[in-house]
């Protein structure tokens, strides 16, 4: 099997994977996807991402089995955040219910300059819009179903509804907040049009959705590309909030920079970051439990206090 088969027959992909007819190495591809590098008969070669088979006797952190359209949803965001002139994107070579094939990346090390150019793209790939807050597929973040029920807006109901209160339940039904925390959260969520401000103005962006700064491969070729989409209509703040988490990106401040000069943010912009974390640390609390109470409190703080 060569690239240019692969691409004509996708779906020949995992009968030649159970035959052993490709050479398999696994790679680190995050902590949901079991991933590997694919070599095939030409050498040329596909980043492949698989549901993992639970080990023996060890309680899965994630689903035991692939939840229905996983790596569907993925491909159909990779292909919506597609535009000319925006971040860049592998490409798709295979979406089958149990294997995503993706155009293997060789990564590098970051660079201001890299850095800056991202920024401007991502900028041009929000710029490119959305016709609802949400999209037309079901989605995942993580492991988690993402609920993107369209809706006209304004944006900071979307979020409340669809971005904020399915995971604060769930972090509340696995005892990683408590009935305190839960109470601040949902008295934020009560107000958020107040802290939303001139957020609340802007048309749907065509947003990432789960763009902490992991989910950002830095070629060895130059370009920085987006992986990992939770692809929907949003705001363009959320993936910049999400950017600065965890550390932060590389040159996060080049980014930021470029980014203004291609489609300057709205006023009070760096104030509302919080409030767009909340969502993905909300998450962190519903998959991986109270380590991360701390840091979504942190950010209801610095929403309600600003």
């Amino acid at each position: 099997m060569d690239l240019a088969y692969l691409r004509a027959h996708p779906d020949h992909l995992p009968t030649f994977l159970t035959h052993q007819r490709i050479r398999e190495t696994p790679v680190h591809g995050g902590s949901i996807a079991a991933a590997s590098r694919l070599t095939l008969d030409d050498g040329a070669s596909v980043f492949a991402k698989r549901w993992p088979e639970p080990a023996a006797g060890v309680t899965p952190s994630r689903p035991s089995a692939r939840p229905a359209g996983f790596f569907e949803a993925e491909a159909a965001g990779i292909q919506w955040l597609r535009i000319d002139g925006g971040a860049p994107l592998p490409q798709v070579i295979a979406a089958l219910p149990d294997i995503l094939a993706l155009e293997w990346i060789d990564e590098g090390a970051p660079s201001a300059g890299a850095a800056r150019a991202f920024g401007a793209a991502l900028a041009r790939t929000h710029r490119a819009g959305a016709p609802a807050f949400g999209t037309a597929w079901p989605g995942y973040i993580g492991a988690l179903p993402l609920d993107n029920t369209q809706a006209a807006g304004p944006w900071s109901t979307w979020f409340a509804v669809r971005r904020l209160e399915p995971y604060l339940r769930l972090s509340v039904d696995r005892g990683a907040l408590g009935a305190a925390d839960a109470a601040a959260v949902q008295a934020l969520i009560t107000d958020i049009a107040i802290y939303a401000g001139e957020a609340d103005a802007e048309p749907p962006a065509r947003v990432h959705g789960d763009l902490w700064p992991g989910n950002l491969l830095w070629a060895a070729a130059g370009p920085v590309y987006l992986i990992d989409p939770a692809a929907h209509g949003g705001h363009r703040e959320s993936d910049l909030a999400q950017l600065s988490l965890f550390g932060g990106a590389p040159y996060l401040a080049d980014m930021i920079a470029a980014y203004q000069r291609e489609w300057p943010l709205s006023p009070g912009w760096a104030a509302r970051l919080p409030l767009h974390q909340l969502h993905l640390l909300l998450v962190h609390t519903a998959l991986f439990g109270s380590g991360y109470r701390d840091v979504v409190m942190s950010a209801v703080r610095a929403t309600v206090e600003r």
